[in-house]
């Protein structure tokens, strides 16, 4: 199946309960791993990369390119999704649009509410003209995957109503306790006011900081509307603890396929835990 964008697929996850990962990929061994475990298990997937990723792994083109690129040569069947995650300005969103991505987030929440409803509803505009998906942001969610430190500014039930109302947008990310990076103790989320926020807005929500909510809460988020949960900490806690093993058990080994080929195996278990969990088996 071709390269899609999110509308159709969490519209149809949203309404059969369950919900599609999205998996930041760092590298190329990542997203073998990612894509060959979804083909395997038949689930639709979402490949995501921020603004710092694609920078690393060498621009908007390259990152397009090297998606489509194996999805052709490999022969997947699933609906995939290129997504710009935590796209920082429409500048940013354009420039992803215009290389391929089939989604963008634009992630304006530490503006003041009505610039980042102006900000959200242009990026709206711009990409639905080309077919493609936005996710935008309410409240902002805590941590970083590296260095950590941000505090969770929770979404306001009236605040997610105008966005989607003045914006158009195709999906939310309403900050209710989810953190990016570790978690200090258990996740308390908000799943009252999630529920409430799923119902009054009508279209699916997102939750980011996947990694490490427990089996029980991440069903109440699925349960609540959420169609749509991000997973990279768990992903790079897995492969480097992998490719530590390794190097370990052989410190002189020089081949790649011995070690960084290797330890992405750590990653196609976390992704098909995190398939099998979320319900999206079988349903691409």
């Amino acid at each position: 199946m071709p390269k899609v964008n999110m509308i159709e697929m969490l519209q149809k996850a949203k309404r059969e309960g369950y919900a599609v990962p999205l998996i930041n990929i760092d590298n190329l061994e990542w997203l073998h791993a990612v894509m060959d475990t979804a083909q395997r298990l038949q689930s639709p997937i979402i490949i995501g990369t921020a603004p710092f990723q694609v920078e690393e792994l060498g621009g908007m083109h390259t990152v397009v390119g090297m998606i489509d690129g194996l999805a052709k040569d490999k022969g997947y069947t699933i609906p995939y999704v290129i997504h710009l995650d935590h796209g920082d300005s429409y500048e940013r969103c354009v420039a992803a649009i215009d290389a391929g991505f089939s989604s963008v987030m634009i992630d304006a929440s530490s503006l003041p509410l009505e610039e980042n409803i102006a900000v959200t509803k242009k990026v709206v505009a711009y990409a639905h003209a080309h077919n493609i998906s936005v996710e935008a942001e309410i409240g902002h969610v805590g941590g970083d995957e590296f260095n950590g430190g941000k505090e969770v500014l929770y979404a306001d039930f009236d605040e997610c109503v105008r966005m989607v109302k003045e914006t158009g947008v195709d999906c939310l990310t309403p900050a209710l306790g989810s953190v990016h990076g570790d978690y200090k103790g258990e996740p308390k989320l908000g799943f009252d006011e999630m529920k409430a926020i799923s119902e009054a807005v009508q279209i699916p929500l997102v939750l980011h900081g996947g990694s490490g909510i427990p089996d029980e809460q991440i069903r109440k988020c699925i349960e609540r509307g959420t169609a749509k949960i991000n997973v990279a900490t768990e992903n790079r806690r897995a492969y480097h603890i992998r490719l530590r093993e390794l190097l370990a058990a052989d410190p002189n080994c020089i081949d790649p396929m011995k070690t960084t080929w290797s330890a992405r195996r750590a990653i196609e278990q976390i992704v098909e835990s995190k398939i099998l969990l979320f319900g999206s088996k079988n349903k691409a």
